[in-house]
């Protein structure tokens, strides 16, 4: 048999408000019986609680009155809520904390001129590809009639001949599947 949320809350020197809370939430446990564990709580409370945020003062003395048995709920409670994985406050915080480090490194970097935006990189590749192929394409017909020339063929039939090679060339370029590592 445990204590009441008003009496766990005087011992520990918080209000009934703060126990019903964590409680809830799925801080401390409660026994079936709707009472709360002491030991239990408090274990349970002080590995959940924020370090920074603990009373740096001593908690409340506590008055010493006759316990009387804590009434029977007169509803069912909801379970409490289990903590997120298991995961302690102290991990939780320390993960959050890695995560704003990363984050600020990322910032920083940026701020440095050494981070590249990837829709804007990716843009700009796909931009410059465009403009290499469309340079390739227009080129037969640029030096088609030089080349006819110099090997006395019809200039006609040489352009024909270098856009399909070129065509061609271009579909082998075009299947290449990009290797980012």
């Amino acid at each position: 048999m445990g204590l009441s949320v008003r009496e766990y809350a005087r011992r520990r020197g918080v209000s009934h408000t703060a126990v019903r809370k964590a409680v809830q939430t799925g801080r401390i446990p409660q026994e079936p019986d709707g009472t709360i564990d002491p030991v239990k709580a408090d274990a349970a409370w002080d590995a959940q609680t924020d370090p920074g945020r603990k009373a740096t003062t001593a908690p409340k003395p506590v008055i010493e009155a006759p316990i009387a048995p804590a009434p029977k709920p007169q509803r069912e409670t909801t379970p409490a809520v289990p903590a997120a994985a298991g995961a302690t406050f102290a991990q939780a915080r320390t993960a959050h904390e890695v995560a704003k480090a990363q984050k600020a490194r990322i910032q920083v970097d940026r701020l440095k001129d050494e981070v590249v935006d990837r829709a804007r990189a990716t843009a700009l590749v796909f931009k410059l590809a465009r403009q290499e192929r469309d340079a390739w394409i227009t080129w037969p017909a640029r030096v088609a009639g030089q080349m006819a020339a110099e090997i006395g063929i019809d200039p006609h039939v040489m352009q024909t001949l270098l856009e399909a090679h070129v065509h061609a060339h271009l579909d082998e370029l075009a299947a290449i599947e990009p290797n980012f590592r």
